[in-house]
């Protein structure tokens, strides 16, 4: 039995929350192989809206087990008010939600020390979600990190009074105002709510299920253009977002990969700092902004739009291996009677349909092709013979200059608004 990968192809946001829900019934195990709260994974069900930063998003199917792999970083406060608030929905996470032992913990100093790199960047800045991601993840590689199974050590306190400590002194060298005693009982709250979870190895519980036949989908958060290896360096996540990612985060063999599902929105977003090709400075951009309800689900901050950029999703695809494509917010482009389409880039060696080492306007522009819009309201459709032309007609272009199948179609926020292709 394979496991199959679902992750994004842009700068993140491409609706995998959603997916994921939607999927779900066809999977035994959910499994998240990287990020941390810097994910927003937006679900839509039965008239309400969830939003997800750290547990796996097939959390409100009952029979499901989720889990939290070693590749994620877990804030202890965040996560203790994602699952108290999923308790008052009725949700038991304390039977289908499990943790792995490998995770590294986010502490408030790594806060504090994201906030203080960020401020000290000035106009440079990244456009962090301040979540002490990047901190985290850096402690990680310098093996100097706490993991979430060190909680259950009797020396935890002493690690972590060791790690600030360390963090205090880096702090030191930024003009940052902090108060850390401020921030630090609700840190050790969140650490005895976590020790109410099932803490596991998870890479032997992931390749356990694969081999007794349960279907695994290992669910990825950002994007695959915010890669740390191979995104838009520097401003980029900390992680690795592509389905290599999936590997190293959960413990599993590149050989044991299925499907690979990529998501992308019918048009392009980004939230933060960092080169934009196709860009929308202007009314239509915030016409898709206001009509695609554009804000960060973490943050709160509007999105950058953009028509859709075929050059990035070429080689998002490389990347991943995609298998089938997922294409979302089809429904926000209705009433736009021209839609462009970046097809290549204009660089100072001339056309090219390969994403550059460097994609700053400098350097690249994008090249269009224009083909007719749709008027229609696509959120009641629920089959795509019932789509409009010329929605199809953008379909068979993308998946013609793509050359993977577009699988489903998502016509709206909601789980039912998904048409799946047979």
């Amino acid at each position: 039995m394979a496991i199959d990968v679902l992750l994004g192809l842009q700068w993140g946001d491409e609706g995998k929350g959603k997916i994921v829900d939607v999927l779900t019934p066809h999977y035994q195990v959910i499994a998240r192989f990287q990020g941390g709260p810097n994910a927003g994974h937006s679900l839509e069900f039965n008239g309400s809206k969830h939003v997800l930063h750290t547990i796996p998003s097939g959390i409100f199917h009952p029979t499901t087990i989720n889990i939290v792999g070693n590749g994620v970083v877990i804030d202890p406060v965040i996560f203790k008010k994602e699952t108290d608030a999923l308790v008052e929905k009725g949700v038991n996470v304390y039977e289908n939600l499990q943790i792995s032992k490998k995770a590294h913990l986010i502490l408030p100093s790594h806060r504090l020390l994201d906030a203080a790199s960020e401020a000290a960047k000035g106009l440079s800045k990244i456009g962090s979600t301040l979540k002490g991601i990047g901190p985290t993840y850096m402690d990680k590689t310098g093996r100097n990190g706490i993991r979430v199974g060190d909680i259950l050590r009797p020396d935890f306190k002493e690690r972590y009074e060791f790690l600030v400590k360390k963090h205090l002194e880096m702090l030191g060298h930024y003009n940052f105002e902090h108060n850390l005693e401020d921030l630090e009982p609700a840190f050790f709250e969140g650490i005895e709510h976590l020790r109410k979870f099932t803490m596991i190895d998870s890479e032997h519980v992931i390749n356990a299920h694969n081999k007794a036949g349960r279907k695994v989908l290992a669910e990825g958060a950002q994007g695959s253009l915010l890669d740390i290896d191979f995104g838009s360096y520097p401003f980029v996540t900390s992680s690795n977002t592509i389905a290599a990612g999936a590997c190293t985060g959960l413990g599993v063999a590149p050989a044991s990969i299925g499907e690979v599902y990529g998501i992308f929105k019918a048009y392009c977003t980004r939230v933060g700092s960092g080169p934009f090709p196709t860009e929308l400075e202007d009314e239509t951009g915030e016409e898709i902004r206001r009509i695609g309800r554009e804000f960060g689900a973490t943050t709160g901050r509007p999105r950058r739009c953009g028509w859709v950029d075929l050059p990035a999703l070429r080689y998002s695809i490389m990347l991943n291996g995609v298998t089938k494509l997922i294409m979302t917010k089809a429904d926000v482009l209705s009433g736009f009677d021209t839609i462009r389409i970046c097809t290549e880039y204009q660089t100072t060696d001339g056309p090219t349909k390969d994403l550059p080492f460097d994609i700053h306007p400098d350097f690249v522009q994008p090249i269009y092709q224009e083909i007719a819009g749709w008027s229609e309201d696509l959120t009641g459709m629920r089959n795509f013979d019932q789509l409009p032309e010329n929605l199809k007609n953008y379909v068979t272009f993308l998946e013609a200059e793509l050359e993977v199948p577009i699988a489903i179609v998502s016509v709206g926020p909601d789980r039912d608004q998904t048409i799946v292709r047979g």
